[in-house]
């Protein structure tokens, strides 16, 4: 079995996270914005626009996820911070309607994105960047982790749209799933005050 360790986002480690973003999928030309931009600011942003903020994501005082590593390679990234900082989620409805939390509290953070590269996939290389984003969380000071799954066993899902992460993944984790009126796409909470 390889060895995987993870380690939060910054600056010394942009080549790592491209390296991880540029494996297969979205995720080297989005940059991991796209839940931080609205609709209309999406379509204005070239990728040299969403580089920048990204960059600048990571070299601030939050950093907005974790990379991860098998064996010394970067394999992987999720996108874990404050909901409210992720704006593109309270404009989506299924969020609106299902959320048990108010949408402008920093105390509740989100899970918005996984990558893995293509060679690294199905090593449990999403769990491990869960893991360690449950404990960024609560060290935060986090109150709750939404996460917005695909279930899998529901819908057959493309490669590409399963950056949102597998509710299977978040069920082993110890997410509970919220009632939602999509049951493909559930809402899944973790409350990390027990």
């Amino acid at each position: 079995m390889p060895t995987i360790t993870t380690a939060l986002a910054r600056p010394e480690l942009w080549d790592d996270i491209q390296h991880a973003l540029s494996g297969g999928g979205d995720g080297r030309s989005c940059q991991c914005v796209w839940p931080v931009l609205t609709n209309k600011e999406w379509e204005s942003t070239s990728f040299d626009a969403r580089t920048t903020i990204f960059q600048q994501e990571i070299a601030s005082d939050s950093p907005p996820g974790l990379v991860a590593y098998v064996d010394d390679e970067a394999a992987g990234w999720m996108r874990i911070g404050p909901r409210p900082a992720q704006r593109r989620l309270a404009r989506t409805r299924n969020i609106i309607t299902t959320t048990r939390e108010p949408l402008d509290d920093n105390s509740v953070w989100a899970v918005t994105c996984f990558v893995v590269r293509k060679e690294h996939r199905g090593q449990g290389i999403n769990a491990a960047l869960l893991k360690a984003g449950i404990d960024f969380a609560r060290a935060s000071g986090a109150r709750v982790i939404e996460g917005y799954p695909i279930n899998t066993a529901l819908t057959d899902v493309r490669v590409n749209d399963l950056f949102h992460g597998a509710l299977s993944t978040f069920l082993n984790a110890g997410f509970t799933e919220v009632p939602s009126t999509k049951p493909n796409r559930p809402l899944v909470s973790l409350d990390l005050r027990g």
